[in-house]
């Protein structure tokens, strides 16, 4: 069984928040009548929402099956109101169009806290399994080991240095693939991060403040799961799926995914006037509940709010008028 911080949401209370946001006034919960979590999980967003917005329905998508039926056990109190789908989110276009519109949308990206104390998914470089990494564990598309199996070392290289910004990935990738000419194979987690442990001088390891492995499994990860690709489309369809003032929220953990969702938003208001960006900066977790969820160190969170209008104040500036007015 999980303990509470390895399915505590991430950021809850400033998610909810903003998907009351609505320039002056803070919306009236029943405005809000269909909302989309994109990334269930474990469903602690979804449940917060249902709580929040009790005429709203949410509909949930997540490409783990495991996850859904977890998620489905927990929320059933919340039936008919919620409805589990199993697809990614950048297919989200077709699975939720007969549905449309929705009025907010949310996005916890990356992999949950379920997965990675799972060692049978091949996400963790703290526990020994297969190198598996696909979200949706014994779907479709290549393992990690088949990738190490398949791909050249310069291919390698290029997956490690953009994917897991990692400074060492030609001197890592070489190293994969003289290990594969010499007949050897990488299958689980432990051979690889033996690997990298033994390319990496000492010193470096030392300095580095982190787990020498989680660059290049962080590479792996979003590499075999198309993570970048698959957020670019679910950003692109919910354009085709929000109602006019509808609400996006997104809590990113790295900055390949950051700087997308950062681009997206700032060219919907600037280039295409379609909203306002409601978060100038992005909002980063607090002291206090970094140090009950480590997994929140990372999180940074952006939201938008579809108008039309290319008007709008952020969040931070609406406080400030309604203190004044106060």
């Amino acid at each position: 069984m999980l303990s509470k911080s390895e399915h505590e949401p991430v950021l809850l209370s400033q998610v909810i928040e903003f998907l009351h946001f609505d320039d002056e006034n803070m919306n009236d919960v029943g405005d809000m009548k269909r909302i989309v979590d994109c990334t269930l999980g474990l469903g602690g967003y979804s449940e917060e929402i249902l709580r929040s917005f009790p005429a709203a329905r949410v509909y949930a998508l997540d490409r783990d099956s495991s996850a859904i039926a977890r998620s489905e056990e927990r929320l059933s109190e919340y039936t008919p109101r919620f409805k589990a789908l199993h697809a990614n989110f950048g297919a989200m276009g077709k699975v939720l169009s007969d549905f449309a519109p929705f009025d907010a949308f949310v996005f916890d990206l990356g992999v949950s806290n379920m997965q990675l104390t799972e060692a049978r998914r091949g996400f963790s470089f703290q526990s020994d399994g297969p190198l598996d990494m696909r979200m949706d564990l014994g779907g479709e598309g290549k393992t990690a080991a088949e990738v190490l199996k398949n791909l050249s070392g310069d291919e390698l290289a290029k997956v490690f240095a953009i994917y897991g910004e990692e400074r060492y990935a030609r001197r890592i990738a070489l190293k994969i693939e003289e290990n594969r000419k010499r007949g050897g194979t990488l299958e689980t987690t432990a051979e690889l991060v033996a690997l990298i442990r033994g390319v990496l001088p000492a010193p470096v390891q030392r300095k580095m403040g982190t787990h020498p492995a989680r660059r290049v499994f962080q590479a792996l990860r979003i590499y075999v799961n198309d993570e970048l690709e698959e957020l670019k489309a679910g950003l692109a369809s919910v354009e085709s799926l929000a109602s006019s003032r509808a609400i996006v929220v997104v809590v990113s953990y790295h900055s390949l995914e950051d700087r997308i969702v950062k681009h997206t938003f700032r060219a919907w208001e600037a280039e295409e006037k379609k909203g306002i960006v409601l978060t100038k900066h992005p909002v980063c977790a607090e002291f206090e509940e970094i140090g009950k969820n480590f997994k929140a160190r990372s999180a940074k969170l952006r939201a938008f709010r579809f108008s039309g209008e290319g008007e709008g104040k952020t969040l931070k500036q609406r406080s400030k008028s309604k203190r004044s007015e106060g």
